[in-house]
């Protein structure tokens, strides 16, 4: 898409603050490729997602100045209000809890590029049925996996075993009966205007912290998972070269953040969500609602 000229004007920020921005992003680029160059699976370039949750448009825009298009929210009011200000060439990426009564406003807005958090068949199923005909391409989607095992993190199973990480024989019965791979089947056989890209995980705390000293088991978990589901969809007569999903024959895995993108791209991250990094420490939510 090209870009449009904002629904409504933005404010641009000050230029100190965009100086600060500048090199905040500066210094994060910088170290996507230097962290990603240690990847020995590296396959392409990775995308750094800036995410501007309680940051204003004015912010967003600064980064988009130095060349940023991919930028991420959590809340899908606070998309709407962005994406109609800022220019139509952004990939607005939804990273925050999806509810299934949301897919209709989400859906309405056009340069929304990816949702990466569709946990259900009934999320996927309101999100294609409420795409209009019209958009000229599918709205990826990325199956958010609870790693951790932790009650607060939302995401599906793992398909993997134990500690460290185990990947199941992808042509066990519970594999294809998996919840993982029974969304993932649907999204691709049965939700025309989706494009199942990859996986997404928010890893534990824990395991963040003590990246210097062993590898996050977090992320080898979304990697063996990500493995035993492609050979899974294969298996159920989705494989690679027909191109139903992900990019060039894989699915693309989205995991790492301010702390630890750089243990997440060692890994095999294609895709990291930088939020405080990049844009500094953000409001409470508390203190949000009561500025408005």
């Amino acid at each position: 898409m090209s870009a449009a000229v904002p629904t409504v004007p933005v404010v641009r920020a000050t230029a100190e603050r965009a100086a600060e921005l500048k090199e905040s992003l500066t210094e994060i680029r910088q170290r996507v490729e230097t962290a990603s160059a240690k990847s020995p699976s590296r396959a392409g370039k990775p995308v750094l997602v800036a995410v501007s949750k309680y940051k204003p448009a004015a912010d967003v825009l600064a980064c988009y100045d130095e060349g940023q298009r991919d930028f991420g929210e959590n809340y899908v009011q606070e998309l709407v209000d962005k994406a109609a200000q800022l220019p139509q060439d952004i990939r607005w990426h939804f990273i925050g809890t999806l509810q299934s009564n949301k897919a209709k406003i989400l859906a309405s807005i056009p340069n929304l590029y990816a949702i990466q958090t569709v946990t259900s068949i009934k999320a996927a199923t309101a999100l294609n049925k409420a795409l209009p005909a019209d958009r000229p391409v599918p709205l990826n989607v990325l199956l958010q996996v609870n790693t951790s095992g932790e009650d607060s993190k939302s995401g599906v199973p793992p398909l993997t075993t134990g500690s460290p990480p185990a990947p199941l024989p992808a042509d066990a019965p519970e594999v294809a009966e998996a919840e993982l791979v029974q969304v993932a089947r649907h999204v691709i056989a049965e939700c025309p205007r989706l494009r199942l890209q990859g996986l997404m995980t928010i890893g534990a705390l824990a395991e963040s912290l003590a990246a210097a000293e062993k590898p996050n088991e977090d992320f080898a978990r979304l990697v063996a998972t990500r493995d035993v589901l492609q050979a899974a969809l294969a298996k159920a007569g989705f494989p690679p070269e027909e191109g139903r999903w992900g990019e060039d024959g894989r699915l693309l895995l989205s995991m790492g953040m301010s702390s630890d993108f750089e243990a997440a791209l060692a890994a095999g991250s294609d895709i990291v969500r930088v939020g405080t990094g990049i844009f500094g420490s953000r409001p409470k939510k508390e203190e949000v609602k009561a500025a408005h």
